[in-house]
């Protein structure tokens, strides 16, 4: 089962190539812009995902993709990596089931000449993460 945080993170790497959600019943298409606003998601991120989370995920995808948002937070169904682009995927588990990748209907994609796409980053806690080991590798080499 994908965790709600894993298909956030799915739904912002995809945002980030331009995959709106379709809501199917107001036929509307959502892309959040910004996706990130500083090192978290923006409020029109939020926005879009608290509007999901209204209606539970039912009747709503990310275009190119036949699965709710509703049935990727059940037990049926977990987010891999595309084995073409190393994208976030839905996976059926269970029985080899069809895969299709969002990135199937993108000409230009992948496209290793540009950034991939990413999720969220705390820069405040990798600098502290980065901080912890230098205090531990240099609290180790003084005692030397």
């Amino acid at each position: 089962m994908a965790s709600p945080e894993q298909v956030r993170v799915y739904l912002a790497h995809w945002f980030q190539l331009g995959k709106p959600v379709v809501f199917e019943r107001s036929h509307s298409r959502y892309l959040p812009s910004p996706i990130f606003y500083h090192d978290n998601y923006s409020a029109e991120f939020e926005d879009c995902w608290q509007a999901i989370q209204a209606i539970g995920g039912r009747d709503c995808y990310l275009e190119g993709t036949d699965q709710t948002l509703a049935e990727l937070l059940s037990p049926q169904w977990e987010i891999t990596d595309c084995a073409r682009c190393v994208m976030p995927v839905p996976m059926a588990i269970g029985p080899m089931a069809e895969r299709h990748c969002p990135c199937q209907d993108l000409p230009l994609w992948p496209n290793t000449n540009a950034p991939s796409p990413r999720a969220a980053v705390s820069s405040h806690r990798q600098l502290g993460q980065l901080r912890d080991r230098l205090e531990a590798s240099y609290g180790s080499s003084a005692g030397l």
